[in-house]
């Protein structure tokens, strides 16, 4: 019986670790989605490189590019931008900082953007 439950704490104790090593998905905005007044959602969160963000949003009203900070404080997105365009995009984290940003014209300006760092 103790040889048993040893060989179950082990295997819990690696379940548990392996768990611990997926990565964490994000909903952009939560339930609201991708939209206007989300650049505050990720105050309180802590990711880290490999996670992966979800932007769900209606495709015909937005898209997600991810940008560089000049290009996120700036609101200008370069041609060579990475623009994501599904409604329902899956964007893992890279270690530092990662910015994202709506490319329809008056969105990022609108309040349509996003900054996270990433450990």
């Amino acid at each position: 019986m103790g040889r048993e439950r040893g060989s179950a704490m082990i295997w819990l104790t690696l379940m548990l670790c392996f768990q611990s090593s997926f990565a964490a998905t994000f909903m952009v905005g939560d339930a609201s989605g991708w939209g206007f007044a989300v650049s505050n959602w990720p105050k309180g969160k802590t990711f880290k490189a490999g996670d992966v963000l979800e932007f769900t949003y209606n495709r015909a009203n937005h898209d997600v590019a991810v940008v560089d900070k000049e290009a996120y404080e700036s609101c200008k997105i370069p041609q060579e931008a990475p623009v994501f365009e599904t409604g329902d995009d899956l964007i893992p984290l890279k270690k530092g900082d990662n910015y994202f940003v709506c490319g329809f014209p008056g969105h990022c300006e609108g309040g349509m953007k996003i900054a996270i760092t990433a450990t």
